[in-house]
């Protein structure tokens, strides 16, 4: 059996592995959040917001009228303008939603997770394949390369893209493509037409994905350009540019709105803003870097570095070399990664893992591979696969030791599904302050309930509050909703005042509410 064969069967023994976890892991997926709500309505809603419709607030409704939010219904099949549409009045390009929309096709007429969850999956296939080519060019050695591939795809941050519904697996995917192409590139001495042209559609198609992809692509545009100045190849800088601008007009003319998007709407606005608020900016970033150890490295990354700092130190009192070998690619991904790193701590307006996902396989093979040269340099090379084995187990065990679990699982959530689809399925009154709107964080929940309620800005008073459960039956009690900026016990107070309901028992304080249930 030859090589390429031998590669082929361990890649589809990883990538056959890995889905099963990454199945097993979506089963345990109970809730979604607000931003993958969004995902699923944009893709196949006719608005953006399913508040924007004229009859949601003040009147009863049930769970379908939610659901049609999140779902393809018969009379949607074949209509794909509204992704187009939803996008231009939102902060995203579209391609992502175009392949959820696809996806959703599959299961009409009744919202599911799993649309979502197996392109990402089908996705993940893809990331593996490119993360095994990315580290069989750095390391020279193929088994060293399918392990790291397998664990880096089974790492906290990486199950956390495959069971999040949005488009940052797909992110990832065009981040490393794009990152194993310029790879290419560095082994080229002359101009590789049919090469520029991958790396055009690359960056093309990564650009229609995600706009942070766009600060990958501009250090490795910077990289590259230094490169062939040093080198005098201005033949190949030209191409090399052209093939970028191509692929940056192609994108606007595809999808003109992304100049309106990043640099006149309110994210690019707030993009701008935090370039000049330094102390914002810092503590972003160590709160980032914090986050990229719990997830990418299963809370075990600072003991790595700090094992590669005291070698260094080690081998700098001994006057010694650090790097007798430099390897030409770890540069094409360590600037790049670094700067997205940067400037998303810059540009994101929360402090989420999502926004740094797309990079943490990068971050993480980074990372292994100075543990594994410094490791190396001190010891030989049984000695340091041995070390690097336990650290991998150690990788592995972690979740279990630190009890992480991928960040939108949201296990937490799973005994107040279950309740509000069975014995609380009773009629619910969503107590809600418009100054802050997080609605869609709780759709899921509505899309459950034969009943329930969304009362905007409401004058808490007896006659309001009779009014609005006139004709409902409260015999088993009622589930209530409250949102920021308003006095829950007042509310909670006027509801008991009002009608035959004695006390009210607080349930779970969700992302955006608190949840009473009160007979």
């Amino acid at each position: 059996m030859n090589n390429r064969k031998k590669e082929i069967i361990v890649l589809s023994i990883i990538i056959v592995i890995q889905t099963i976890i990454f199945i097993v892991t979506g089963h345990f997926k109970t809730y979604i959040h607000m931003d993958e709500a969004y995902s699923l309505g944009l893709a196949s809603y006719d608005k953006v917001e399913i508040q924007h419709n004229e009859d949601f607030y003040n009147k009863w409704h049930n769970g379908e009228y939610y659901e049609d939010y999140l779902t393809v219904n018969d009379d949607e099949i074949g209509e794909y303008k509204q992704v187009y549409e939803n996008q231009k009045n939102d902060v995203h390009p579209p391609l992502y939603y175009l392949l959820l929309r696809l996806a959703m096709g599959f299961s009409i007429n009744h919202y599911s997770k799993w649309p979502g969850i197996i392109l990402n999956i089908i996705i993940w296939a893809f990331i593996t394949i490119f993360t095994y080519l990315i580290l069989e060019k750095i390391l020279k050695d193929k088994r060293k390369s399918a392990i790291l591939t397998f664990i880096s795809g089974i790492t906290m941050a990486s199950l956390t893209n495959v069971i999040y519904i949005r488009m940052y697996a797909f992110s990832t995917l065009n981040i490393l493509i794009t990152t194993y192409l310029h790879m290419r590139l560095q082994d080229t001495e002359k101009v590789d037409i049919k090469l520029l042209i991958f790396i055009g559609i690359s960056a093309l198609i990564g650009s229609l994905t995600h706009y942070y992809y766009l600060f990958y692509l501009a250090m490795l545009y910077i990289i590259f350009a230094i490169k062939y100045i040093r080198q005098k190849k201005y033949k190949n800088l030209i191409y090399y540019t052209v093939t970028m601008a191509v692929a940056g007009v192609l994108s606007l003319i595809i999808f003109p709105y992304s100049i309106q998007h990043m640099f006149f709407g309110y994210r690019g606005q707030g993009v701008i803003s935090n370039l000049t608020n330094v102390p914002k900016f810092l503590d972003s970033l160590g709160q980032y870097i914090f986050k990229l150890n719990y997830f990418a490295f299963n809370n075990i990354m600072f003991l790595i570095l700090l094992v590669i700092i005291g070698i260094v130190i080690y081998k700098f009192t001994k006057k010694q070399d650090l790097d007798n070998n430099k390897n030409p690619y770890i540069k094409i991904i360590l600037l790049p990664t670094l700067f997205y790193f940067i400037l998303v701590s810059i540009a994101s307006p929360w402090i989420e893992l999502r926004y740094i996902m797309p990079i943490c396989n990068l971050a993480f093979i980074l990372v292994l591979y100075y543990f594994y040269k410094m490791m190396s340099s001190i010891c030989n090379e049984k000695k340091t696969d041995i070390i690097m084995l336990v650290t991998l187990i150690i990788i592995l065990i972690s979740p279990v030791v630190f009890r992480i679990e991928p960040e939108v699982m949201f296990s937490d959530k799973k005994e107040i599904v279950q309740k509000l689809s069975s014995e609380w399925n009773i009629p619910t009154i969503y107590f809600f302050c418009s100054e802050h709107n997080r609605f869609l964080d709780d759709i899921y929940l509505f899309s459950l309930l034969d009943e329930s309620y969304i009362a905007k800005d409401m004058e808490y008073n007896n006659e309001n509050m009779r009014k609005l459960l006139e004709g409902k039956d409260i015999s088993n009690g009622v589930i209530v909703f409250i949102n920021g900026g308003q006095q829950n016990d007042d509310i909670l107070q006027v509801l008991t005042e009002s009608t035959e309901i004695e006390h009210c028992t607080w349930i779970k304080r969700l992302n955006a509410c608190d949840v009473y249930y009160c007979k």
